[in-house]
């Protein structure tokens, strides 16, 4: 079963991680099991300093498993491999209600775009993307005929998504 997708695309400081873990936190409470993937545009540390998991990596294992009775990860040193493509990575999820996508701005998948006043940059993403299903953001904003979400009516925006990707309802 593929799981469906959604993507929070955004500039920098437009509140991206703030609405997928505000999106993640309402999906949950409605009944769904929800999975994510966030890109990151830097180098970033999983497991650092002197854990065994980390001493291993810096050792030169490619991957090292870290298990315990109340989590496990995978940690994937790519060395000079090239950074995996976005359905590379969707394939190596677990199957979910759906996955929230953060920080994929350039992926062809449905995605809602962010805009705050204090973001990067102020070029909206909507005119040159067709992939954008609806505006969220904390000002007026023109949205070319898009849906407009205030950036906090997080029980709005979940709505829509929820029936853009015709989601099964869940009991609450």
């Amino acid at each position: 079963m593929k799981s469906p997708v959604i993507g929070i695309a955004g500039w920098k400081n437009s509140g991206k991680t703030t609405l997928t873990v505000r999106l993640i936190e309402e999906f949950t409470r409605r009944g769904f099991r929800v999975a994510t993937i966030k890109h990151a545009h830097h180098d970033f540390q999983i497991d650092e300093g002197e854990t065994d998991s980390a001493r291993h990596r810096r050792a030169g294992a490619r991957e090292v498993a870290i298990v315990s009775g109340g989590r496990w990860a995978i940690v994937h040193e790519l060395r000079d491999e090239p950074e995996p493509s976005f359905a590379a990575m969707l394939a190596r999820l677990s199957p979910a209600d759906l996955v929230i996508a953060e920080g994929y701005k350039r992926e062809p998948i449905p995605k809602i775009e962010l805009r705050r006043r204090e973001s990067k940059s102020k070029e909206p993403l909507a005119p040159g993307d067709p992939h954008v299903i609806a505006i969220a953001a904390d000002h007026e904003t023109e949205t070319g005929g898009l849906p407009r979400f205030a950036l906090d009516d997080i029980a709005a925006i979940a709505d829509f998504i929820a029936q853009h990707l015709n989601l099964a309802k869940r009991p609450a």
